[in-house]
This record gives C-alpha cells, sequence and structure tokens, in this order.
C-alpha cells in the first residue's frame, strides 16, 4: 500500500483528506504540526507528502526546505490559502513540487497525487544518467548540474525545468506545456511563474556564458538548444 504523509493542522480537513485518500487506496499518516510532519517525514519511507504552510511550531516552507534537502527523490505537495504567483514561486523555491489552493475539490487533489505518485515512478525507471547540451550537462542520478566544466546550483523546481528542457532539447515548448508537465498541472494564464523560472535559468546556465542555450520563441515559448544551431 502506498504510503503518504499528511501534515496539516486543520483536523476537520486533514479528516476529510485522510478519509478520501484511504478510499482510493492509499495509507495515510496524519501530523498536525510541522515539528512532528519534520520527524516522521526524515524517520520514515513515503512515497508522497502533503502538506499546509501555515503549521504550529516550523512552518511549512521551513520544513520542505528540511525534507527536501534530506530525501531529494520524494514528491512534496504544498497545500496553502495564499495563491498569488509570489507565494507559488515561495513554495516551489523551497523545493515543493506542486501547489494546491484552497480551498479545493477532493477529486482535484487525488488528480494531483496521482500525477505525483506517477512521475515518480517513472523518472526511477526511465530516466537517463547524463542528459546534456553544448557544454551544459545534467546528471540525473547525483542530482548536479555542470556547464563547462563549472557546477551550477539550482533549485529543486530549476533542476525539474532544466530536466524537462534537455529531455526535449530543440523543441518548442509552450507555456502550457512546461506548466502541465513540470508541474503536473494546468495554471491560470494571468499568472507568469513559468517565466520567471524560465529568467532564473538564464541567470544561472546562460549568463555567465558566450553561448546562449535557453531562446525565447515569440508566440510560442522557449527553446533549449546551442544559439549556434538556431
Amino acid at each position: 500500500m502506498t504510503k503518504i504523509l499528511l501534515i496539516e493542522d486543520d483536523l476537520r480537513l486533514t479528516d476529510l483528506i485522510r478519509r478520501g485518500l484511504e478510499d482510493e487506496g492509499y495509507e495515510i499518516t496524519p501530523a498536525w504540526d510541522g515539528e512532528t510532519g519534520l520527524r516522521l517525514a526524515l524517520g520514515q519511507d513515503f512515497a508522497l507528502i502533503v502538506s499546509d504552510i501555515v503549521l504550529p511550531g516550523l512552518n511549512g516552507l521551513e520544513l520542505c526546505k528540511t525534507i527536501r534537502a534530506a530525501k531529494p527523490g520524494i514528491p512534496i505537495l504544498m497545500l496553502t490559502a495564499l495563491g498569488t504567483t509570489d507565494d507559488k514561486v515561495e513554495g516551489f523555491d523551497a523545493g515543493a513540487d506542486d501547489y494546491l489552493v484552497k480551498p479545493f475539490e477532493f477529486r482535484e487533489l487525488k488528480v494531483r497525487v496521482r500525477a505525483l505518485l506517477k512521475r515518480a515512478e517513472n523518472s526511477v525507471a526511465h530516466s537517463s544518467p547524463i542528459l546534456s547540451c553544448h557544454d551544459l550537462e545534467l546528471d540525473t542520478v547525483a542530482k548536479v548540474v555542470k556547464r563547462g566544466g563549472t557546477t551550477i546550483r539550482l533549485t529543486p523546481k530549476e533542476f525539474n525545468l532544466l530536466h524537462y528542457m534537455l529531455q526535449h532539447a530543440g523543441r518548442v515548448l509552450s507555456r502550457d506545456e512546461i506548466a502541465e508537465k513540470v508541474w503536473d498541472t494546468h495554471f491560470d494564464t494571468g499568472t507568469n511563474f513559468v517565466d520567471v523560472y524560465i529568467n532564473y535559468l538564464r541567470k544561472k546556465i546562460d549568463k555567465p556564458f558566450d553561448t546562449k542555450l535557453i531562446h525565447t520563441r515569440t508566440g510560442m515559448g522557449f527553446v533549449l538548444m546551442a544559439d549556434d544551431e538556431t
């Protein structure tokens, strides 16, 4: 049975989510504060962590950062009432894989959980060890990115975005596709955090180097390829 850690201080919501996910066949371990959630996350093996951001004691963002540092492969879904672009970026920067804004329908939570679990399974089963473009290399096992031999530090979400772009190097990727495939969801067209993360990547993997790899195709999206190939 797939084990999920649910960290949420709203006891009524915890019970609703727990019963709903158990009906789907998952084994749910609840925690009602950040410190207990962290202890459980680091002490047991879970396939997925679902956590609120506003928690007693240790808040969800610090919790997420600590778990991500210790267990980089575990998917984390954040639940919160904070839904602006800046709030979402902050959550993703902390290491979250997906972000669900309260209030939400249970069927949406169910879809997000299933998608995150499936992506985690596929990542283990099908990822290639090294992906590269020009002098850029991404090691999917060691989770290390290098350009021209220089190690580049990326956040988990930046790493996932670069990973997807390298998997599809040379192909124009729309914002909708990036949102769906990297974040496993559809986002309002009014949000711009796909562009925010593209800019984060550009500053780290392009700005210090002569050859640019990330290019904008106006009205279409973004493509990863060496600029002398365009």
